[in-house]
C-alpha cells in the first residue's frame, strides 16, 4: 500500500505517518520544514519519499505533489492534513486571509489534483482533515471555522461526484475535536486526545471507508448537540 500525507512534519500528520508506516505503507510526505521530514524519513521503517511544500504556493505545491506521485507510482491513499489556525480576536485581516489561503484554497488545489490522479488510475481514497469547528461559526477565529466548513462541504461534493460518476474514489471527512498539537489553541480545551490516539482512530476510519468520522469518537455527541442547538443558546457559549 502507498500513501501521500500533505502536512506530515508535526501533529496529526506526523502521527499518521508513523501509524501508516507501522502498517506497512510506503509513504510520500510533504511539509514546509524539510529538516523535520528528513528526521521522520530516517526514523520510519518503510520506504519514504519527501518533498518540501507550502500549500499556499499553489503551482509549487502542485509540482511537488506530482513528483511524489511519480516516485511512488500508483497511490492508494492521499491525506491532506496541512493547515493553520489562530485566535484572532482583533480580526486582523491578514491573519484571516492567510487562514483561508492555506486551509481553503490550498486544500482545494490539492484535492482537485488528487481526484484527477485517482480518476487516471481508476481508484483511490482521499482523506481530508477538517474539524468539528466546521459545524458552527467562531467569533474568536471566524476564518478558521469557515475554512473547515469549506473543507467538509467540498469533500461532500467530491464524494457525490464520485458516486454519480462511478469513479471508485472514496472520500473521507475527518473531523477532530481537541488534539494535543500546536493547532489546539482553544482557551478551554476538553476531551484532549493525544496525536497518537487520534491517528489510530483516523486509521480505523480509513480502513472502514467512513464518509465522516469524529476524532475521538465521543465528539460525535458534541457534533449532534452543535447541529441542533438553537442560536439563542449557542451564542452564550
Amino acid at each position: 500500500m502507498k500513501a501521500i500525507i500533505i502536512g506530515a512534519s508535526s501533529g496529526i500528520g506526523e502521527a499518521l505517518a508513523k501509524k501508516l508506516s507501522s502498517e506497512g505503507y510506503s509513504l510520500g510526505l510533504t511539509a514546509r520544514r524539510v529538516s523535520l521530514l528528513e528526521k521522520l524519513q530516517r526514523d520510519l521503517p518503510t520506504e519514504v519519499f519527501i518533498e518540501q511544500m507550502d500549500v499556499s504556493k499553489f503551482d509549487e505545491a502542485a509540482s511537488s505533489f506530482r513528483q511524489l506521485f511519480e516516485k511512488l507510482g500508483k497511490v492508494d491513499l492521499v491525506i491532506i492534513s496541512a493547515g493553520t489556525g489562530h485566535i484572532n480576536k482583533t480580526l486582523d485581516s491578514s491573519i484571516e486571509l492567510e487562514t483561508i489561503e492555506v486551509n481553503a484554497s490550498g486544500f482545494v488545489n490539492l484535492a482537485c489534483l488528487t481526484y484527477q490522479k485517482f480518476q487516471e488510475q481508476g481508484k483511490g481514497h482521499l482523506v481530508g482533515i477538517s474539524s468539528i469547528a466546521a459545524l458552527r461559526g467562531n467569533p474568536g477565529a471566524p476564518a478558521y471555522n469557515a475554512s473547515k466548513a469549506l473543507i467538509s462541504n467540498y469533500m461532500e461534493g467530491l464524494r457525490l461526484k464520485s458516486l454519480r460518476g462511478n469513479a471508485n474514489i472514496v472520500v473521507s471527512d475527518i473531523r477532530p475535536g481537541f488534539v494535543d498539537t500546536a493547532m489546539a489553541k482553544s482557551e478551554n480545551p476538553f476531551w484532549m486526545s493525544s496525536a497518537e490516539k487520534a491517528a489510530a482512530q483516523i486509521y480505523g476510519a480509513i480502513r472502514a471507508k467512513k464518509k465522516v468520522a469524529y476524532i475521538t469518537s465521543r465528539w460525535a455527541v458534541v457534533a449532534l448537540l452543535m447541529k441542533i442547538m438553537p442560536d439563542f443558546l449557542f451564542k452564550k457559549l
